[in-house]
């Protein structure tokens, strides 16, 4: 083991001489490692940090949850011009399934309605996000007020006209938002009395938040757009009591859907029955298949790190011939000139990749600062495989040099050397 801890500390001797003596060469070698190993990293944490984000951004809403409608979120094998022929889901549909499907802990009818403009005397907030719900919705998604409360049923039913408003939009129209709640605030030329503020959440990756949105009972928008506006987008969102069997809850669902809708068996649906946990799947193929791309394009630029670190271990060998003859000579025998040099091409390897490292660690600092709230993560993770790979990187390139070196003759190497 001591002859072992000797080698490494001659050939990080060695590989210091090397970074010293001959600084350009040995610069023009690193600089394949480091850029591969940095074009690695910042791949995986680029995708790290985009998983994470999008992960956070529906952390509020379980697996469970699904969404119903005649819109898919994924892949379908329905064609389009027929899926554009399916009905929207109605009102009357989502009150029918929350009587009759078992198992359901909560179910909200929603409305995609377009962006708008809410006023409060002289001052506006622009683009601010709708959402037209019903009372559930604050049990489905983990909404948090701040101040004030959730519309209930009976005014989510009556389509009273009532809003809980962001933190953001509070602080614009209001000053505050404890000054927000008891106002009434413009919109669609209609009077909504704040009730509710929602904590303050930050910016999303899409540049979306719940600081500029507003949540309204969906009947009052009803009321404002009529019930057969196709351009509204309506969904049926659906949550499971906790430890149901979600594949016969899904059937069950269909079923009362198919049922209502008078569809005969050998009819397809006319619906899409949406499960959150698809939507994380199809985020983690992705994620996947992003991270399998960048791995194959920096693999080139490793690949080319490579063939300089084992251009610079051969011209180590040859510049050190006479040295490794007299070492033969003494007694030294190949497996310990083999390491040797093994251990020196790891060394300038791990050293590339470090900097690369450090370039990533560089960059990740200066992109957060300037991204907002979107954070870029570097893992522990990733540290450790870019050293790895760095590691691996100096093994594989150093083992020709180093089996060359190991199998000179000492008579000839010395004079060679000489």
């Amino acid at each position: 083991m001591l002859i072992y801890l000797r080698v490494l500390k001659e050939s990080f001797n060695f590989a210091i001489n090397a970074l010293k003596n001959n600084k350009l060469r040995t610069f023009l070698s690193l600089l394949g490692v480091t850029i591969g190993i940095f074009s690695i990293i910042a791949v995986l944490a680029a995708v790290d940090s985009l998983k994470k984000e999008i992960e956070g951004s529906i952390s509020s809403l379980d697996n469970s949850t699904i969404y119903l409608g005649r819109f898919s979120f994924g892949p379908t094998e329905v064609p389009r011009w027929k899926a554009e022929q399916f009905p929207d889901v109605t009102y009357e549909e989502y009150q029918y399934l929350k009587r009759t499907v078992p198992d359901l802990f909560a179910a909200s009818f929603t409305l995609n309605v377009p962006v708008a403009t809410m006023k409060y005397e002289d001052k506006t907030v622009s683009n601010v996000e709708i959402g037209a719900i019903t009372n559930e919705y604050y049990d489905i998604e983990a909404l948090k007020i701040e101040h004030g409360r959730f519309f209930n049923e009976a005014e989510s039913a009556s389509g009273v006209e009532v809003a809980v408003i962001g933190d953001e939009i509070a602080n614009i129209l209001f000053g505050s938002p404890e000054a927000a709640i008891g106002q009434k605030a413009r919109l669609y030329g209609r009077n909504f009395i704040i009730i509710g503020v929602l904590e303050k959440e930050g910016a999303g990756l899409f540049g979306n938040s719940r600081d500029t949105a507003a949540y309204l009972p969906v009947n009052s928008i009803r009321k404002i757009f009529g019930n057969n506006n196709r351009a509204l987008f309506p969904f049926i969102i659906i949550k499971p009591e906790k430890g149901a069997d979600q594949a016969e809850f899904v059937a069950i669902l269909g079923q009362k859907l198919r049922a209502l809708r008078g569809l005969k068996p050998d009819e397809i649906d006319n619906f899409f029955v949406n499960e959150l946990k698809g939507f994380t799947d199809l985020i983690d193929n992705i994620t996947t298949n992003l991270n399998i791309m960048g791995l194959i394009i920096s693999g080139f630029s490793l690949l080319v790190g490579g063939f300089g670190i084992a251009n610079i271990m051969f011209v180590s060998v040859k510049e050190r011939t006479n040295l490794i003859g007299i070492q033969k000579s003494l007694g030294a025998k190949n497996k310990f000139i083999m390491f040797q040099f093994l251990f020196e091409a790891m060394i300038l390897a791990v050293i590339g990749g470090l900097i690369g490292l450090l370039l990533v660690f560089i960059v990740s600092v200066i992109a957060s600062s300037f991204a907002g709230d979107f954070e870029f993560v570097l893992s522990p993770l990733n540290l450790l495989i870019g050293t790895a790979v760095s590691a691996v990187i100096g093994l594989v390139s150093g083992i020709l040099p180093a089996i060359s070196a190991s199998r000179l003759d000492p008579v000839e190497a010395i004079r060679t050397g000489m």
